[in-house]
């Protein structure tokens, strides 16, 4: 056993945790740089003697965190750009424009992707899922398939926001608005993804919802491992539509601080990380089959 492994807990026998622990002290200490393929799983069997499943979940474990990409049984995962953390180097969460695209990255690490998003246009969620066209063309191994399944309010409830701050007369031009946002990135989302499994091959199904809420917060769930939260933070402010000046209340969700929840490294944070994916994935999928409706994007 390799003197570093031996050591890393009381027991000698370590475990997952303890395994990706000195992991990342070899990717934070530039041992292991960017781009760099990780040791065979069979190779990390035999260096820290322990089972071939802890070393499969210490390399799940960093590949939550952002710091290792393509953990599957295909090919050895390599050493992700640590961009792909929600969090800059001194904790502060990164904004949803930022962070969410590293993750959804990351995601699509796995042999079955499994995306679910709870949100108000999915304007974050297409633009990362965009990007995966460019980047599985560059991949060694792509999923095998990608489910996304999106909730976003009804089209004719009156919304808590955005809205206009007086009540207007006639149609509401920022509901309007909101509804036009909706429907094109919502039609952009889908296009993204049928377009990558027409060309790679993937089983690729995306399903829309439409909510009779609206939702104060988003809500991103990766491969029912990881869960992205953010919350709608309210503003008053003023806007052009239609060459008319227009006061609204209004939410500016790409720049929301973006926390992560299950990809936690300190003392008891694993355990509440994994409760808090588990009731947020059981959230979600009661809403998915009990209040909501089909949604129409045309």
């Amino acid at each position: 056993m390799n003197p570093e492994s031996s050591a890393l807990n009381g027991t000698g026998k370590p475990t997952s945790q303890d395994v990706a622990k000195a992991l990342r002290g070899r990717i934070d200490s530039g041992d292991l740089a960017v781009g760099d393929a990780m040791p065979t799983q069979a190779v990390l069997v035999e260096e820290f003697g322990v089972q071939r499943s802890v070393v499969r979940q210490a390399l799940k474990l960093l590949q939550q965190e952002g710091l290792l990409t393509e953990v599957t049984r295909g090919a050895p995962a390599r050493v992700a750009d640590h961009s792909a953390r929600t969090e800059a180097s001194d904790g502060t969460p990164r904004e949803t424009m930022v962070a969410l695209g590293p993750r959804i990255t990351a995601a699509f690490g796995a042999a079955d992707v499994r995306i679910d998003a709870l949100c108000l246009t999915a304007e974050s969620l297409s633009a990362a899922l965009g990007e995966q066209r460019r980047l599985v063309h560059t991949r060694e191994s792509i999923p095998a398939t990608v489910t996304v399944r999106v909730l976003m309010p009804n089209r004719s409830i009156d919304l808590a926001f955005p809205r206009m701050v007086d009540s207007p007369e006639e149609a509401d031009p920022v509901h309007h608005r909101w509804l036009k946002m909706r429907n094109a990135h919502g039609t952009v989302l889908s296009d993204h993804l049928r377009g990558l499994g027409a060309a790679h091959g993937i089983d690729v199904d995306v399903q829309f919802k439409a909510l009779p809420f609206t939702p104060p917060v988003k809500l991103y769930l990766l491969n029912g491992a990881e869960a992205l939260f953010a919350y709608y933070r309210v503003t008053k402010r003023e806007e052009q539509i239609n060459r008319q000046p227009v006061t609204m209340y209004d939410a500016l969700g790409g720049e929301s601080p973006l926390f992560s929840f299950g990809a936690g490294a300190g003392p008891g944070q694993p355990q509440r990380d994994h409760a808090f994916v588990v009731q947020s994935q059981a959230w979600f999928d009661a809403l998915w089959t009990t209040i909501a409706t089909d949604l129409n994007l045309g």
